[in-house]
């Protein structure tokens, strides 16, 4: 299941990405292998998301949201 088609409330762990590039500026906000990331809100029109990710809220576009591979 990729992030992106998680609900509000919803929580995962992150288990791999799918693209390269946007992987390295990922993982340097936070989204690492094995890091839980729960769903606080989407927007009306599903982009961007808001999840909370080691500690503090971050906002993702939908097709960044869908490079995470989740557990």
């Amino acid at each position: 299941m990729r992030l992106s088609q998680l609900k509000v409330g919803e929580k995962g762990t992150v288990k791999e990405f799918t693209d390269l590039e946007m992987s390295v500026k990922l993982m340097e906000m936070g989204c690492l292998p094995g890091e839980e990331i729960k769903v606080q809100r989407i927007a009306p029109l599903g982009d961007p998301i808001a999840i909370n990710v080691a500690g503090y809220q971050l906002s993702l576009r939908k097709r960044e949201a869908a490079t995470i591979i989740m557990q």
